[in-house]
């Protein structure tokens, strides 16, 4: 514990983890502060990033970057997971489906992007492993293809769709779980030796004990979940006050504040010379949330929902999904990069942001 303490002692950043027991007073007293729960939510979310980075580094030094990554992805989106499971038992469907839209974009095109911005600031050309990204590009090709069946269907005006395109999403939810643990079995065991990390890290700080990193990747997953949770609250009424869209709000600022933890843990590794952990969070979170907790989220309906939901996505959303997978699939091909890829991938992203920021489309 002594480490972890000097750890926050010697970040002037992580000082601001005193806005956590702030956003939670704040909650409790003050429920309909919203903007200023808002601006305290992330006030208080960007520590606990820079927390879980530093521990996410540490497993991924004894695991391999490969597995961190993984590892990673999977604490980030156990957040994601919370909130949009208290969404789907409140019947905000088209929450859901706006957060799963956005987080698979945004991983996608900004984490990616500014992670090989930020590397490439640093170093003239960093590689990465070609195998990995293809294949996490590969499997989020494939969710992109299932999410697209419905909503394709969607667009008939006709009674008997709606059975039809609830049958559709829910064959598609369980095929798509089906390829996911495939992926990680291929992955990690049966072509493993495929998929090592490239060796250009830059020595660092010693890494933290496994038992410490562990359980911080544990104790800040929790907190972050229960602050996120104040802030998805709030962040709707915040954004009237900013004079932010519901469609920006939803795709834009959810998904970049509840990917922060994520974020941190892969601009580190890319400032760092550690590619493989970069590109495997960004690739790797996207696919997991397009591959398994979504469809998780279509099963889940049936028991917690006031109705089963479906993978029918507005035609927007679908657009962007299959934009940001071709980009990744691009960029990602040759297991290089510079400074300027990342400005490309960026622009992308900006793109769809100013879209959605001066014409919201209407969700359904």
């Amino acid at each position: 514990m002594s480490l972890l303490f000097k750890e926050i002692r010697d970040s002037p950043m992580l000082w601001l983890l005193a806005a956590v027991p702030v956003v939670f007073a704040t909650a409790a007293l003050f429920p309909e502060a919203h903007t200023a729960l808002f601006v305290l939510s992330v006030l208080a979310i960007v520590p606990l990033a820079g927390l879980l980075s530093h521990a996410t580094e540490s497993v991924a030094a004894k695991t391999g970057d490969a597995a961190g990554g993984l590892l990673n992805a999977t604490l980030g989106n156990l957040t994601e997971l919370v909130i949009a499971l208290a969404a789907l038992q409140a019947g905000e469907y088209t929450l859901v489906k706006a957060s799963i839209a956005g987080a698979i974009v945004t991983n996608t095109l900004f984490m990616l992007g500014a992670s090989f911005l930020l590397g490439g600031l640093k170093y003239h050309i960093q590689e990465f492993n070609r195998a990995s990204a293809r294949l996490q590009a590969g499997l989020l090709f494939l969710a992109t293809i299932a999410l697209l069946m419905p909503s394709a269907l969607g667009g008939l005006d006709s009674a008997s769709v709606a059975p039809v395109t609830q049958t559709l999403s829910l064959s598609l939810a369980a095929l798509l779980i089906v390829g996911y643990g495939l992926g990680l079995l291929f992955t990690l065991r049966t072509h493993r030796e495929f998929f090592s990390s490239t060796e250009h890290a830059e020595a660092g700080e010693a890494p933290w004990p496994i038992g410490l990193a562990l359980g911080t990747l544990a104790g800040v997953t929790v907190i972050v979940a229960l602050v996120s949770e104040i802030f998805v609250e709030s962040v709707q009424e915040a954004a009237e006050a900013f004079g932010m869209t519901p469609a920006f709000v939803g795709f834009i600022v959810v998904a970049l504040v509840g990917g922060a933890a994520e974020m941190a843990s892969a601009f580190s590794g890319a400032r760092k010379n550690r590619l493989d952990l970069s590109v495997g969070i960004a690739l790797g979170s996207a696919s997991q949330i397009a591959l398994f907790v979504a469809p998780v989220l279509v099963l889940t309906s049936y028991f917690i929902g006031p109705s089963p939901m479906d993978l029918q996505f507005w035609p927007g959303a679908v657009t962007m999904m299959f934009l940001a997978t071709v980009t990744a699939m691009f960029v990602t091909n040759s297991g290089r990069s510079a400074w300027f890829v990342g400005v490309l991938v960026l622009m992308v992203y900006m793109i769809f942001a100013i879209t959605l920021y001066v014409l919201p489309p209407a969700v359904r």
